[in-house]
Order: structure tokens, then C-alpha cells, then sequence
């Protein structure tokens, strides 16, 4: 038995960019689904502006971060405990992106990769 293996590179490399794109679109959908959740806390919104998606890493780890970049995030974060103002946001709360990890959104994140990383393939993902 004999067998020819030929790689389709032009389709390989379509693949792999198709799959960063979709991992920096689906850690935008996540920091915008946080948004629309209303769970960050919100006195002027300052916090909340300061979302970004970090993709630093994303060609050589395949990694998006979204980061909250205020002096106080940190410390907001971590103190779920603290008694948040809901008259802007209804549902806020610290650790607000923990229900992404191991919470009731867990395949959120997932999901959104899956859509957008077939919609990016443009055809070689059926």
C-alpha cells in the first residue's frame, strides 16, 4: 500500500488566522456580553470604559485577555463582598467575569468561538 499525503499550506495558514481573528472577536463578544450583563460595578463608568482585550499574545499563545485597566478594578474585583450601588448597574458585583470560568456562562466563550471560527474559515470548516 502506498500513500501520498499532500498538504494544502494556503488552506492550513487560512485556517490558523482564521482561528486568532476568532479568539480576539469572541474576547470582544465576552467583554461585551459583561457589559450588556450590567455586573460591573458603576458609579460614572470609569471601570467599565477601561475594559480592553489585551492581544499581546495571541500570535504566539493563541491568548486574548480583557483586561480592566483603573486603579481600583483590582481591588472592586476581588471584594465581592463590598455592598455595589445598583441603581446603574442593576447586577453589579465583584468577580463579575467569574461566571464566564466556571459559572452559568461557562460556554459562552466557547459557543462564540465555535460561530465565529466557521464564519472565519470562510467554507473549510463545514
Amino acid at each position: 500500500m502506498k500513500v501520498t499525503i499532500k498538504m494544502n499550506h494556503s488552506a492550513i495558514n487560512q485556517l490558523k488566522n482564521a482561528a486568532l481573528k476568532s479568539v480576539e472577536m469572541t474576547a470582544e463578544a465576552v467583554k461585551t456580553d459583561i457589559v450588556t450583563s450590567q455586573v460591573v460595578p458603576k458609579n460614572v463608568g470609569e471601570l467599565e470604559k477601561s475594559a480592553f482585550v489585551d492581544t499581546k499574545k495571541l500570535n504566539k499563545k493563541g491568548v486574548a485577555r480583557i483586561i480592566y485597566d483603573s486603579p481600583y478594578a483590582r481591588r472592586l474585583y476581588w471584594h465581592p463582598e463590598y455592598d455595589f450601588r445598583t441603581d446603574k448597574n442593576p447586577n453589579a458585583q465583584g468577580k463579575w467575569m467569574d461566571s464566564y470560568i466556571d459559572g452559568e456562562n461557562k460556554d459562552f466563550a466557547r459557543n462564540a468561538f465555535k460561530k465565529l471560527y466557521k464564519q472565519n474559515a470562510k467554507g473549510l470548516i463545514k
